[in-house]
């Protein structure tokens, strides 16, 4: 089965195509970074006529590396939750199109799944279920329990700023460009985390929630001063080397991340760990979860970088599940900016 992959749910456009789930034919994805950096931040109306600048030539991109033409595609899967509800717009009305125009099934696939269903485009194989997923990125931080591949249950998630936010703030306080994750591990490779060590905070002993801002916080104070805000900070230099909180804050916020899915794996009994979302594509993250994970027997399943950030072949991924299910939406598919939630165990 070949599946057509459309992916808005926030600043980047793709396309992407997908084969049996398994086999990624062509992923395409128009990044935005340069038109949002002088914000810091992303604009939602600028995201979203960028998307329709893109979506054109991204498909079209995607089905010629495929060699393939529409009339081979078998169905199309299209991210509509969650996400910022005019940009996904732009995604599922270009979904809907291809598909009554040529009569082709329609899925609409949740996002933060479709991070999951990523790790079956990682080497080495899908992950042995059931299993732990760690979703991680700008938006989301979130465990889940996977009995079955296409069964998520919730275990926990951020009280606050989601981990990739954090790092987003913590660069605008040290200057650093936007996107904040990959700026923040730039500058930590010429840091030393133990010159500036940051508290590590957690909602409890056996809770499986994150909290990220009192991290925040506590790099404002430590690297500023204890009456110092936000605005007024980046009117002055920190009292440390900007390396030195770069990489002390990295280390802490990778040492939450890492602690709390081995207890989720404890608690569960799982023998596989699923990473996924932008923030899975931090090289520390990624080296320090695999150690951890292997002092335990545990195998860790990571996609490779650009899998990781936000893409179509994801989707197209997600969306073959439903698909050979049997399963498939109307043309009245709507989209919701916020997640539809799991059940929490």
């Amino acid at each position: 089965m070949i599946v057509l992959g459309i992916d808005s749910s926030c600043d980047e456009t793709s396309a992407a195509i997908v084969r049996d789930g398994r086999e990624c034919l062509a992923n395409v994805v128009a990044s935005q970074t340069e038109l949002h950096a002088r914000f810091g931040g992303v604009v939602p109306e600028i995201a979203c006529r960028a998307h329709l600048e893109n979506f054109p030539w991204t498909i079209h991109e995607a089905l010629q590396r495929a060699e393939l033409t529409l009339d081979e595609v078998d169905g199309v899967a299209v991210t509509n939750r969650p996400g910022l509800v005019n940009a996904l717009l732009v995604g599922v009305a270009a979904a809907k199109g291809i598909a009554f125009g040529r009569g082709l099934p329609l899925v609409g696939v949740d996002h933060i799944v479709a991070h999951i269903h990523a790790s079956f485009l990682a080497e080495g194989g899908p992950p042995k279920f059931p299993c732990v997923a760690l979703v991680v990125s700008g938006g989301h931080t979130s465990l889940y329990h996977l009995p079955t591949p296409t069964e998520h249950r919730l275990l926990g998630a951020t009280r606050d700023d989601a981990a990739g936010e954090a790092f987003d703030k913590v660069a605008r306080l040290l200057r650093l460009p936007y996107p904040g994750g990959p700026s923040i591990e730039a500058a930590a490779r010429d840091g030393d985390p133990k010159g500036f060590p940051v508290p590590r905070t957690s909602p409890g002993k056996d809770n499986l929630d994150f909290s990220f801002s009192g991290m925040k916080t506590a790099v404002l104070y430590k690297a500023f001063g204890q009456d110092m805000r936000p605005k007024d900070a980046k009117q002055i230099e920190p009292r440390v080397p900007v390396a030195d909180v770069a990489a002390g804050f990295q280390r802490a916020v990778v040492d939450v991340l890492v602690k709390t899915t081995l207890r989720a794996v404890e608690q569960t009994g799982v023998s596989d760990i699923v990473l996924g979302g932008g923030v899975a594509a931090n090289t520390l993250l990624r080296e320090r979860m695999r150690a951890a994970a292997e002092r335990r027997g545990v195998r860790v399943v990571v996609p490779d970088k650009v899998l990781c950030t936000d893409n179509a072949a994801m989707v197209a991924v997600s969306g073959w599940f439903r698909l050979v299910a049997g399963e498939s939406d109307g043309l009245d598919l709507d989209c919701h900016g916020r997640p539809v939630r799991a059940a929490r165990v």
